[in-house]
């Protein structure tokens, strides 16, 4: 099969890439020197010399707050630009795996998340999110929508280097109670991306490591298996953040897997097997 990956320097995108490798397929794996996503031109033109059969746009504006002071660079690097992946995709006949986030969500529901319940984004990230989420589905190319949340990987920025960080720092840590998701990561979340692609699946699915937890409960899990004492971290509400943050973050962002369920699909691990792996890797490192 051959595969070509969008954002593939980043997070996500470099854990695909390695995926598809190892599975033996032809991958053009394109970070954003090599295609900005945001250039009718150069997707259509990447496409059609790349030819591939399946292209997982991973490519996204991801600084959440950062979205709400400039929309317009928020809608054109996740919503526009996924109209001229999907038009290229029809040109070349190519299956769109298009990755997407729980922030598409308002977070108000007490129940996780299904696939069929309705978006009601509450900031400028996840809106610009949810229309990436219509260009894809409304492009009538039978593409896969697929919503990750919480994302860590061994590469690029996140909240377990975070913690590992904060926690070498200081001697206490304080994390929010009051927002509660699935922690996913990129090695486990990888090769279920490439399986929906090869079977060129349609829709929307959530794909997410099991366990639901707050950040502060996941933070002193972070404590725990790296080796130091979780009671440094303590519990604080989301309003007692400061400086306050500009975007709104869902309160809950757990994202039942139903789709994959349904359809017999294996669901990820808990998310303490791969956290406890990854932070094996990063204290070796």
């Amino acid at each position: 099969m051959r595969v070509l990956v969008t954002g593939a320097t980043g997070q996500l995108g470099r854990d695909v890439v390695l995926a598809c490798q190892q599975a033996g397929d032809e991958v053009a794996a394109l970070g954003h020197d090599a295609l900005d996503v945001t250039e009718r031109d150069e997707v259509r033109s990447a496409l059609s010399t790349v030819a591939p059969h399946v292209v997982i746009h991973t490519a996204a504006w991801t600084a959440v707050d950062a979205c709400e002071s400039d929309p317009d660079k928020a809608y054109r690097a996740n919503a526009l630009a996924v109209r001229w992946i999907a038009e290229a995709c029809r040109l070349v006949d190519a299956h769109l795996v298009h990755i997407s986030t729980d922030y598409v969500f308002s977070g108000a529901q007490r129940e996780p998340y299904r696939e069929w319940d309705e978006p009601d984004p509450r900031s400028v990230y996840g809106a610009s999110k949810r229309a990436g989420e219509i260009e894809a589905l409304e492009a009538g190319i039978g593409a896969c929508v697929v919503r990750l949340s919480w994302v860590c990987g061994e590469h690029g920025a996140n909240m377990v280097k975070t913690i590992l960080r904060l926690a070498a720092e200081h001697e206490q840590l304080s994390f929010v109670d009051d927002q509660r998701g699935n922690p996913t990561f990129t090695a486990d979340a990888a090769p279920m991306l490439r399986r929906i692609g090869l079977d060129r699946r349609s829709g929307i699915y959530h794909v997410t490591n099991q366990g639901a937890v707050s950040w502060f409960e996941f933070a002193a899990k972070v404590m725990e298996l790296a080796g130091f004492d979780p009671a440094r971290v303590r519990p604080i509400a989301t309003a007692e953040l400061q400086p306050p943050r500009p975007a709104v973050r869902p309160a809950n962002s757990v994202l039942d897997n139903a789709v994959l369920r349904a359809s017999g699909m294996p669901l990820l691990d808990h998310f303490e097997v791969p956290l406890k792996r990854l932070i094996q890797g990063l204290l070796k490192a």
